[in-house]
């Protein structure tokens, strides 16, 4: 790439620059080394994609592995939902969360013990946390928040023994669970239940008159929550898809909880939808971030995506945006049956902290990836200290938001002048309005990206996979105790031994693997702890 002058860069930054009015965001490509005539070459693919995301607003099917529609544009627009019912199936949930928070809140549904819920347990694994908790730590703040939010997002029995302890019995009493899952079937979601439940158990408690379901109608969990007696019970549609379920209940319902806009969330997201149905690319901020990516990656996602907020409160938008992009785009299949092994990887941190950790590599190492710098205007909120952003360097009469500001455009910069692309969305400040548009913007982004990669950006059927795998695995395991107990009057065994005996001589490994973590956790022995794997042995606990 030849070095570009200013004059040069200047002008690519106005003709480059798409915004989304009212919400001030804006979106620049002037440093991703675009084509002159990059937008008008993939007009007719644009012209594709504008077409394909009409349809899907429309009511079409988009997930055709589960027949479904994929309708989180309308939970911000319940006017545009193809039929009145499925208005009505945005309204009404969200008019009764919101009347559910209020009642929290002022104490009209309590705690069984007295006082109040002045604490959350969000029970949730991938789009059912990972939204929830970008949004509690983008806009909360614990001097004000109605309620705290805690998170079981995993079945690490140590993460969530930690988050346990750090409640406390006392604390417990006065904590609210949110239950979200689908079909109530999900693992991760169903032993963080029946560990919160053990939990409140051994602290004298029920369960039930401290919790809520967020699920699918008549799902395992909507009957669970029915006979324990939850508080509430709040429906979440088929066609809306864990990881962009931040403006539906999933994420609505925790946020109203915790005290933040969730108005404001929604008619951000509402705004930036209509500023991305745009037909003209330059002036879309969804559409040129596609085509950006498009170019950067080759199409075929020959580049990873640098996530980089210079902010702390959107430390948790490269996680977020690992899901929604990743989930999305990660597709062996393309929509003809040809395999394309298709996606884009997402990774980051945040400003500044990434230029003492990775930013050297991305200067000076191997260049296999774009950067996306998140820009915010507005060093500190309204109800923030004024102490926070006052001068801190008198000689250059610069405040720590100056130092902020100063390390992004610079790192910018040094990673332009060593041929390294990078686009950059500004924020003129974290607020519900902005992160919903931001959200928002991701989303399209997606689905045009998706449309002119050929894929489909609305299944997952890895994650299917996956699932079943670990299904296979769980029922191994069965077998495998099942086995040791059968023979504990014998010799112990070696796996594979273990494995002949299954009849599964091809899954020693795996096997091997079990038993290492059956005996690490008392539920079996291995025998002679310096031996190798081939010969080590196992029996059963005694």
């Amino acid at each position: 790439m030849t070095a570009a002058r200013p004059s040069d860069l200047w002008q690519r930054f106005q003709t480059q620059r798409s915004t989304i009015p009212n919400l001030g965001i804006s979106l620049d490509l002037s440093r991703m080394n675009l084509p002159d005539d990059w937008f008008q070459r993939h007009a007719p693919a644009m012209t594709r994609a504008f077409d394909a995301m009409d349809q899907l607003e429309a009511g079409a099917i988009a997930n055709p592995d589960e027949a479904r529609m994929v309708g989180h544009y309308w939970l911000r627009a319940p006017e545009r939902a193809p039929t009145p019912e499925l208005r009505r199936a945005i309204e009404q949930p969200l008019a009764d969360l919101r009347a559910f928070a209020q009642a929290v809140h002022s104490g009209q549904v309590a705690p069984p013990s007295g006082g109040r819920f002045d604490t959350l347990l969000i029970i949730g694994i991938g789009g059912s946390a990972l939204g929830p908790q970008l949004v509690a730590d983008a806009l909360g703040d614990p001097a004000t928040d109605r309620m705290t939010p805690f998170f079981f997002d995993n079945t690490d029995p140590d993460g969530m023994d930690r988050v346990l302890r750090t409640l406390g019995p006392d604390r417990l009493a006065r904590t609210l669970a949110v239950v979200i899952s689908k079909s109530g079937g999900t693992p991760e979601t169903r032993n963080g239940m029946l560990v919160a439940t053990a939990a409140y158990e051994r602290a004298g408690l029920k369960f039930g008159p401290h919790a809520v379901a967020i699920t699918g109608v008549d799902s395992q969990l909507d009957r669970h929550a029915r006979d324990h007696g939850f508080l509430a019970r709040f429906p979440m549609e088929d066609w809306v898809g864990g990881r962009t379920s931040q403006t539906s209940v999933v994420g609505l319902l925790p946020a109203a909880l915790q005290g933040l806009d969730i108005q404001g969330l929604l008619e951000g997201a509402r705004l930036c939808d209509q500023a991305t149905r745009l037909r003209d690319p330059l002036a879309n901020p969804a559409a040129a971030l596609a085509l950006a990516w498009l170019h950067a990656t080759n199409g075929k996602g020959e580049k990873d995506m640098v996530v980089l907020p210079y902010k702390d409160r959107l430390l948790l938008m490269s996680r977020y945006l690992q899901q929604l992009v990743m989930e999305s785009l990660g597709k062996r299949l393309d929509l003809d049956g040809k395999r394309v092994d298709q996606g884009i990887t997402v990774y980051g941190n945040k400003g500044s902290t990434d230029q003492h950790a990775y930013v050297q590599q991305l200067r000076d190492g191997v260049p296999n990836f774009f950067a996306v710098f998140i820009r915010v205007l507005e060093a500190i909120g309204p109800q923030c200290d004024p102490l926070a952003e006052s001068v801190v360097d008198p000689a250059v009469q610069a405040t720590s938001g100056d130092y902020l500001h100063g390390f992004l455009l610079g790192t910018r910069a040094a990673l332009f002048e060593n041929d390294r692309a990078s686009l950059t969305i500004t924020l003129p400040r974290v607020d519900a309005q902005r992160l919903g548009g931001l959200i928002a913007l991701f989303e399209r982004a997606v689905g045009f990206y998706a449309t002119l990669v050929n894929i489909n950006a609305y299944h997952q059927p890895g994650v299917e996979a996956g699932k079943k795998a670990a299904a296979a695995v769980l029922d191994l395991q069965k077998r495998l105790v099942e086995a040791l107990a059968a023979h504990a009057s014998t010799q112990p065994m070696t796996a594979a031994e273990l494995a002949q005996a299954l009849s599964l001589p091809d899954q020693v490994e795996p096997i091997y693997l079990l038993l290492e973590h059956l005996a690490a956790n008392g539920r079996a022995v291995l025998v002679n702890p310096e031996a190798n794997p081939g010969s080590a042995r196992f029996a059963a606990r005694g």
